[in-house]
């Protein structure tokens, strides 16, 4: 009976599959819908703007929209920085939350959350293009169009009662267009004192999200509620008009405007402690202003002397005396290497009352930390004139950002002081090594800048002066950038990178100038030099 049991069912099988494909084609065939009708095929330009909105949709704004701009220098150069915005990010992104996580973990009595893996990936951002907006205020507004679709990994090391569990977000997409205004513009770089980002839109976000290897996501239902979520609470803390601040400058001080000139005497020092093993001391002062990009001013250098005097007087520009204040240094020269620091001391400028000189004996210390058991030593003393003035009505119209000075007291009749300030170099370029440093010769007198490495775009900021007898009206200043390896034993130590010869008739005329150089013998360098010719009268 079981043999024929298995005959019959096959039989039953058989005539079942085929009775079943027979039926099937026949209802396939003379039963379809008469209510399908063929699609109407219409040129794109009779479509409605919703229909074409939904069939262009990955069209990049700047080909639906005439008020978008095409950036594509921008994401080619996100493309080639990536790799180091990526690492700078990252940093940035660990350094402001590694102290958000410490103090958030003990309320949930979490042991420790670390990051074992925080890469953005290799894939960048793309801006599918801009929109400028142009308003009457002192600001600059942008809407650009973000997408990134992004292979991140992020791995947080969670450990909490003595188990420990990781997290890893995974495959991270952001479609946003977030608009973003630079306000207000001031004339101080980076020229916008605080960005103001806000969302026009709720963003678009996806991504993976891995607990101990396993998708979370794949949880029916948890995917569509999370990023729900996280449209939510974005959209609730940034989306128009609620806006994300991050402060760049403060903008009372970038706007502040030359207020008085700051009239400073150095007088002399006393009883200097010595820093040279054989012989005294050569000490000259370096005065600057806190809170100021100026560079400093120094007197001149007086050999072999512990008391010594200078009479020299400078004047600087002052825009916050109530915050800024005055900073004197004493440094001990020395002809090869670095100047020892022999003391310091700093004057708040709002201890100064307006047009009336006050002589100072200031103690020179080690550092203005109060706590430092150093600062007790005796380091000698400094003696200073100072005389605040505060520019009156129509003072500013005269444009004084930087007043010139006048020679010091004990300047010969009918000379003066030339002033040379180095500023920088500029495509200063070796065949062998790039290491520039600036010679200036004039009169015999030989004076070199601080050495830069490996540094085609040097900058310096370094003062010389030169007492003179009477007018360089028929003179010329020689100035040369040269180049000295660091390494020993090379085949050319040293190399020049270019000169230039500097008439002096026309600082003598004008009192000062401030001009770029071509540098002979050089490609495409140039040199900053700014000249300044001081009188006593």
């Amino acid at each position: 009976m079981g043999f024929f049991s298995t005959i019959l069912g096959f039989c039953g099988f058989g005539v079942g599959i085929s009775t079943g494909l027979v039926i099937g084609y026949y209802l396939f065939i003379y039963f379809q819908p008469c209510d399908v009708k063929n699609p109407v095929i219409r040129p794109l330009a009779e479509q409605d703007f919703q229909s074409l909105q939904r069939l262009l949709h990955e069209i990049p704004p700047w080909v639906k929209n005439p008020d978008y701009d095409r950036i594509d220098w921008l994401n080619k150069f996100l493309e080639v920085m990536w790799p180091y915005l990526d690492k700078a990010i990252c940093k940035t992104a660990k350094n402001i939350a590694n102290p958000i996580i410490a103090e958030q973990i003990p309320k949930y009595k979490i042991e420790s959350v670390e990051f074992e893996e925080l890469t953005l990936g290799s894939l960048p951002p793309t801006f599918q293009g801009m929109k400028v907006f142009v308003t009457e205020e002192r600001e600059l507004m942008m809407e650009p169009s973000l997408k990134w679709a992004g292979n991140p990994n992020v791995t947080l090391g969670i450990k909490a009662f003595g188990l420990k569990a990781t997290v890893q977000v995974v495959d991270l997409q952001i479609f946003a267009q977030p608009r973003i205004t630079l306000k207000p513009l001031v004339p101080s770089f980076p020229c916008f004192a605080k960005i103001v980002v806000s969302l026009m839109e709720k963003p678009h976000v996806d991504f993976g999200l891995k607990l101990v290897g396993a998708d979370l996501m794949s949880i029916p239902g948890l995917y569509r509620s999370v990023q729900e979520l996280i449209k939510d609470q974005v959209a609730n803390m940034y989306l128009w008009p609620k806006t994300l601040e991050v402060e760049i400058l403060d903008p009372t001080k970038a706007m502040m405007k030359p207020v008085g000139i700051l009239h400073v005497k150095v007088l002399r020092a006393m009883k200097l402690r010595k820093k040279d093993l054989l012989g005294a001391s050569d000490p000259y002062v370096k005065v600057k202003i806190t809170e100021s990009k100026a560079p400093s001013k120094k007197t001149t250098v007086k050999h072999k002397n512990l008391n010594p005097e200078w009479n020299e007087e400078f004047s600087i520009v002052v825009k916050d005396p109530e915050s800024q204040a005055l900073e004197l240094i004493v440094y001990d020269w020395e002809q090869v290497g670095k100047h020892d620091k022999m003391g310091m001391n700093v004057v708040p400028l709002k201890e100064l009352t307006p047009d009336e000189p006050k002589v100072m004996t200031l103690d020179l210390l080690k550092n203005q930390n109060q706590n430092d058991a150093q600062d007790d030593k005796f380091r000698g003393q400094l003696v200073v004139e100072l005389t605040y003035k505060p520019f009156k009505e129509g003072d500013m119209s005269n444009g004084l950002d930087n007043p010139l000075e006048k020679a010091p007291e004990d300047t010969p009749a009918g000379g003066g002081v030339l002033v040379v300030i180095v500023h920088e170099a500029q495509d200063v370029e070796g065949k062998h090594h790039n290491n520039p440093y600036v010679r200036i010769i004039f009169k015999g007198e030989e004076r070199k800048t601080k050495q830069v490495k490996k540094n085609r775009d040097p900058r310096w900021d370094e003062e010389f002066t030169f007492m003179l007898e009477e007018p360089p009206l028929k003179e010329k200043l020689h100035v040369e950038v040269l180049s000295t390896s660091t390494r020993i034993g090379l085949l050319h130590p040293k190399e020049t990178l270019g000169y230039v010869n500097i008439s002096l008739a026309d600082v003598v005329n004008n009192k000062r100038i401030n001009e770029k150089y071509h540098l002979i013998d050089s490609k495409n360098g140039k040199i900053q030099i700014e000249l300044q010719w001081r009188t006593s009268s």
